[in-house]
């Protein structure tokens, strides 16, 4: 049943904002220098012609949704172009309705042939993957929320019940089942204004001085793990594996359990990247771990997404794995069908992230929750606006603790004009997000009062 809070898109924008890493970050086995952020404006009117603007962002991280060895150049310019494509049909777009059931609509609909053309127009060459094709649309998606959200003068998140939405999650997630007369905020928690905040431990990061190279830049920005614990009061560190040199994951592990211990950290996870083809390695590496160095494997809280993105390909029972150590999907969520898929092979947990659109996230949280799966949130290196709606999934999503943000890490000085507003969310502090400056509105990003100039990128 329509109703009067119902939506259509009038109007989209698209500016692309290049960013430069101060460290190099690796995805599996490439390398990261920079990275192009799109940012998303759209404007919306509602059944009584109550117009709102909103905005979306994230970063279009080639070498995480687009393993190929086409070159990153290439892979880069059809990601952004594909992106130019979705505003174009997001605005042409007769979809009405709240923003989770247009989302899904076009995901459903506009975004399978949109991704059919691009790929009839490279003919002979790899197809965009369907994770590229979610990154590059989920501006857009996120965007809605804000809008709508401003719409109402309301946060996002108090705007997923029934009073909104005309369609229940049955519609969505195995209909007719459970889910029929339920809504997304069934399934979220009371949003929380600090978040406990894991630190990524890249493979090329420097974990003792005798690692430096010497061309390090000197910004005033910790370049050692430990004056990172110090500086930050870190309490969780997210370690990135190579998932293809076994001794070197291993003392990779042991050697940040010793900092671990040593500078009174807590937590730590694994994170393998997609590279890990058998479970036998995986459990090869927490065995040996936990006869070598017990105290580390304790602290390590839960596993990530070591086995190929591409799910449906690559069926690997992962009972093994789960049976050691929470196993937490990443790459592999696109969707929660993915999700369900995941849990019959063994996985126990999903890492949602709004580069994979909100609307996805969403159902695939919900999915999980009602299937006796944990969260977490887990960063695309957010800086800017991206980071300020990511860090609002994590604080309603009840995850296994608190949120993944390392856009500090890579590249602090892009975000300036929103740290200006909001300090406590690009400067983590006793371990700790704040989100306490955040709006009432949308996803509280206080455009207004942010200073930024923005480079027109025709659609």
């Amino acid at each position: 049943m329509p109703k009067s809070t119902d939506i259509r898109v009038i109007e989209t924008e698209l500016y692309i904002l290049p960013v430069e890493l101060r460290v190099p970050l690796k995805f599996g086995n490439q390398v990261v220098t920079a990275v192009k952020c799109a940012r998303v404006r759209v404007k919306v009117r509602d059944q009584n012609g109550a117009e709102a603007e909103g905005w979306g962002e994230t970063p279009l991280s080639v070498a995480w949704v687009w393993p190929s060895e086409l070159g990153y150049a290439e892979r880069e310019a059809r990601i952004i172009d594909f992106c130019r494509a979705c505003g174009r049909a997001v605005q042409e777009s007769d979809a009405t309705g709240h923003p989770l059931e247009i989302g899904t609509d076009l995901i459903a609909g506009i975004l399978p042939q949109l991704k059919s053309g691009h790929d009839a127009l490279h003919r002979g060459k790899d197809p965009l993957p369907y994770l590229a094709a979610l990154v590059a649309f989920s501006p857009y998606d996120i965007a809605l929320y804000d809008a709508f959200g401003n719409l109402h003068g309301k946060g996002v998140f108090s705007l997923l019940g029934r009073e909104f939405l005309s369609r229940d999650l049955g519609t969505y997630l195995e209909p007719n089942t459970i889910f029929s007369g339920k809504y997304p905020a069934d399934y979220l928690v009371p949003g929380i204004k600090q978040l406990p905040v894991w630190h990524l431990v890249g493979g090329l990061d420097a974990i003792k001085a005798s690692e430096l190279a010497g061309n390090e830049p000197n910004d005033g920005y910790p370049l050692l793990l430990r004056d990172w614990i110090r500086s930050d009061g870190l309490n969780c560190l997210k370690i990135k594996l190579s998932g293809t040199d076994f001794d070197w994951d291993c003392r990779r592990l042991e050697d940040i359990g010793v900092i671990a211990e040593e500078e009174g950290v807590d937590w730590l996870s694994a994170d393998f990247n997609c590279t890990v083809t058998e479970p036998e390695y995986v459990n090869a590496a927490l065995d040996r771990l936990k006869l070598d160095s017990a105290v580390t494997y304790e602290r390590l809280l839960y596993v990530e997404q070591p086995f190929p993105y591409d799910l449906a390909a690559n069926r690997i029972d992962v009972h093994g794995v789960s049976e050691r150590k929470p196993l937490f999907m990443d790459e592999s969520a696109h969707d929660w069908t993915y999700v369900r898929m995941g849990k019959s092979l063994g996985w126990t947990g999903v890492a949602l992230k709004t580069c994979k659109t909100l609307s996805g996230a969403l159902l695939s949280l919900c999915w999980a929750k009602q299937h006796g799966m944990e969260l977490m949130v887990q960063d695309l290196t957010n800086p800017m606006l991206a980071q300020l709606s990511h860090v609002q999934l994590a604080a309603h999503a009840g995850t296994i603790m608190g949120v993944e943000s390392n856009s500090m890490q890579f590249y602090p000085q892009a975000s300036l004009p929103e740290a200006n507003v909001h300090p406590g969310l690009f400067r983590r502090k006793d371990g700790l997000l704040d989100l306490s400056t955040l709006g009432e509105a949308g996803f509280g990003y206080r455009v207004d009062e942010i200073f930024r100039e923005l480079p027109r990128q025709e659609l």
